[in-house]
C-alpha cells in the first residue's frame, strides 16, 4: 500500500512557515495580499478535474498567511517565530501521528507492503496542437507522483485513453512542472 510521507496541504504549511520565518508584519501582509491575489486568479481559472488543484493550493497557502498574520498582529509580535507558534509546532508530530496511523491501518486491513513514498505535486499542462481549427482551452492537471516524468505518464493514462479529457480536444502535454514543495524548498 502506497502511503504519501508528506501530503499537498503539509507541503504547504511547511513552505509557508519556512518563508514566513523572520519577516515582520509588513512583509507578512505582502505575503498575503500576494496569496489573496493568487487564490482570486485560480477562482477564474477553468476547473480542473481532479480535487488537487491550483485553487485548493492557493487556497491552503492564503489561509496560512491568513492565519501568521492574524498570530503577529494578535501576540504583537515584532518578526514571525515558527517556535512562537502553537500551532506551527503541531505540524510535524501531527505528520508522523499521520504517518503511524496509516501504517498501521494498512498492517490491519492487510493490503500487503506499506511504501512510504517521497511523492511531489506536479502541474501538467496539456494544450490542443498549434493550428488547430476548434477553440479549445488550455488544461492543467495537478497530481501527486515521484518525478516529472512519472507525473506527464500517469496524466497520460487516465485522460489520454478514448474518450479521455486530452483525446477529446486532441490534447498535447507541454509541460510538467514541480509545484509543491516548491523548487528550492528542502522537505
Amino acid at each position: 500500500m502506497l502511503i504519501y510521507e508528506y501530503l499537498p496541504y503539509e507541503f504547504v504549511q511547511l513552505g509557508v512557515l519556512s518563508k514566513a520565518a523572520g519577516l515582520d508584519p509588513s512583509a507578512v501582509a505582502a505575503q498575503v495580499r500576494l496569496a489573496q491575489e493568487r487564490s482570486g486568479s485560480a477562482r477564474l481559472a477553468p476547473r480542473e478535474p481532479h480535487n488537487l488543484s491550483e485553487l485548493l493550493i492557493a487556497e491552503l497557502r492564503r489561509l496560512q498567511w491568513e492565519r501568521i498574520a492574524a498570530l503577529l498582529n494578535g501576540e504583537g509580535m515584532a518578526t514571525y517565530v515558527p517556535a512562537r507558534d502553537a500551532r506551527a509546532r503541531r505540524y510535524e508530530p501531527q505528520r508522523l501521528q499521520r504517518l503511524v496511523n496509516d501504517v498501521a491501518e494498512a498492517e490491519r486491513s492487510g493490503t500487503g507492503t506499506v511504501q512510504i513514498k517521497r511523492h511531489r505535486v506536479y502541474r501538467i499542462d496539456a494544450r490542443p496542437p498549434a493550428g488547430s481549427s476548434t477553440h479549445v482551452p488550455a488544461l492543467t492537471l495537478h497530481l501527486m507522483e515521484a518525478s516529472p516524468d512519472r507525473a506527464a505518464e500517469k496524466a497520460w493514462t487516465v485522460h489520454g485513453r478514448d474518450g479521455g479529457l486530452y483525446q477529446r480536444g486532441g490534447y498535447r502535454i507541454t509541460s510538467v512542472e514541480q509545484a509543491l514543495p516548491e523548487p528550492g524548498e528542502l522537505f
